[in-house]
């Protein structure tokens, strides 16, 4: 049984392998000591490797209903993602 569901969960992040974002999560995730222009450029950078990214549909729908509380994810950051789901609900 224990097979089964680690199988089921190693599935579920298959599409992560190939992501752009390999390797890179110092640009995806804010340290608490950055300072804002820190925050911004990597976070500007994150998105630059997210646009081109062959799974960012597939990332951005695991972000939004995970949810992914930290982070760039699917091109869109923890913010972006709050004010999306916010509209998402009102209609």
């Amino acid at each position: 049984m224990t097979h089964i569901i680690a199988t089921a969960l190693d599935d579920r992040w298959a599409w992560a392998d190939q992501g752009n974002c390999q390797g890179q999560a110092e640009l995806f995730y804010n340290d608490e000591q950055d300072r804002k222009g820190v925050r911004r450029r990597k976070e500007e950078a994150a998105k630059v490797l997210c646009e081109h990214c062959p799974v960012i549909v597939e990332c951005r729908q695991y972000a939004m209903n995970a949810p992914e509380l930290y982070g760039v994810w699917g091109g869109l950051t923890e913010m972006e993602r709050h004010k999306l789901a916010g509209r998402l609900r009102s209609g």
